[in-house]
């Protein structure tokens, strides 16, 4: 079967992934990612952005001069610490926070090393107050994120949807920031903005899925002949197409921002916007196929209302074996007895001559029947008077 067939009987339906019953395989790689993240926040850690941190910025064009020349003009000129990245055909120098006497004698450097005139050399200084009110307004903004979807979802589904859904953020978070660490791409205003986004596009993902999954479970009841996990499955499975059409057509623009975009434009803002959408839209789809909803299962298959519903269909299950067993044993045997008219059991023919031996035994040993002696008719009269 080709992949377009396969392809063409998941959109109609006929194939169905058992995801809800496999949640040690998702579980198992989601622990992967997340030991591999925060692996990388223990060890690389993440690289601040200067405005959360301060420091000096220096923005210049040098097309001919390379980035050991870049960074030799930099602390040649007093600063100590440089990070030189280059966007298109800028180069862009952060160190620590400067004076402005330590600034201006740092442009000079620049300028005089790199042969470029002096107006040429942007600065911006970015005190730490500054960046420590960002990072406060941040958390802040994240808190008020997740107070709000715990309370919106606890109304309008249930808490138990509510802890499936957070756990997933949660998870697209840290996985995030462990790609941020790793690769050493710089966190700013704009990265954050980013992790704000894929919050909300990992909630509209779960919120689906939890939507169907309520409509579909509705009906079950003590006499019902779908359990829980099977009745979540199949809302999942009619879910599922929807969910990675809308996150393929939303991951192909932010993939061309961040692997076209800044390759060949360098735009460095965009650059750190759209590799927390790429890599959230990615982890966010799976973390509401295959983590959110097979935790939201686990958790409902607690109620004593779900576990009547497994028990009385497991019940039903062994009864129906055991008389399917139990018709093949007569169909390969035979009825072993039968009744006659009269209800009672009807001896087998081996018994018939048994008992019939026993009949003609006693006969010939009783021998021929004797009849009773009669007396003449005189001594019958006597014995009538």
């Amino acid at each position: 079967m080709g992949l377009r067939a396969i392809i063409s009987r998941i959109y109609r339906g006929e194939i169905s992934a058992d995801i809800v019953g496999k949640p040690r395989i998702w579980y198992s790689i989601s622990g992967l990612l997340l030991v591999v993240s925060i692996a990388g926040l223990l060890i690389q850690g993440l690289n601040i952005g200067v405005e959360f941190k301060g420091g000096s910025v220096f923005t210049f064009k040098a097309p001919s001069s390379s980035i050991e020349q870049v960074r030799g003009a930099v602390t040649g000129g007093g600063a100590h610490q440089a990070i030189v990245q280059k966007a298109g055909g800028d180069w862009r120098v952060t160190t620590e926070s400067l004076s402005s006497t330590q600034v201006t004698q740092v442009k000079k450097n620049v300028t005089q090393d790199l042969k470029i005139p002096a107006d040429k050399v942007s600065t911006q200084v970015v005190g730490a107050s500054w960046g420590g009110e960002i990072q406060k307004k941040a958390w802040q903004a994240l808190v008020v994120f997740m107070i709000l979807i715990i309370g919106y979802l606890s109304v309008a589904f249930e808490w138990r949807m509510a802890l499936a859904a957070v756990v997933a953020l949660v998870h697209d978070l840290v996985i995030t920031a462990g790609v941020y660490a790793w690769s050493g791409f710089e966190v700013t205003p704009a990265t954050l903005l980013g992790f704000l986004t894929i919050l909300g596009y990992s909630l509209y993902d779960a919120v689906v899925v939890f939507d169907m999954i309520k409509e579909v479970t509705r009906p079950l009841g003590p006499t019902s002949k779908t359990t829980y996990s099977e009745a979540a499955n199949q809302a999942l499975s009619s879910t599922l197409v929807r969910s990675l059409n809308t996150s393929l057509v939303a991951i192909l623009p932010v993939a061309a921002i961040l692997f076209i975009g800044t390759t060949l434009f360098g735009a460095g803002t965009l650059k750190d916007l759209s590799l927390a959408l790429f890599v959230g839209m990615i982890v966010g789809t799976y973390s509401s196929i295959c983590v959110a909803t097979p935790l939201l299962v686990q958790l409902k298959e607690r109620e004593p209302k779900y576990r009547q519903i497994r028990a009385n269909i497991a019940r039903r299950e062994t009864s129906a074996k055991r008389q399917a067993r139990t018709a093949k044993v007569k169909a390969a045997t035979g009825p072993a007895e039968a009744s006659d008219e009269d209800g009672r059991e009807r001896e087998t023919p081996a018994e018939e001559d048994v008992n019939a031996s026993v009949t003609i035994r006693k006969v010939v040993q009783q021998g021929p029947r004797q009849q009773p002696k009669r007396g003449s008719r005189q001594q019958r009269r006597g014995g009538g008077k």
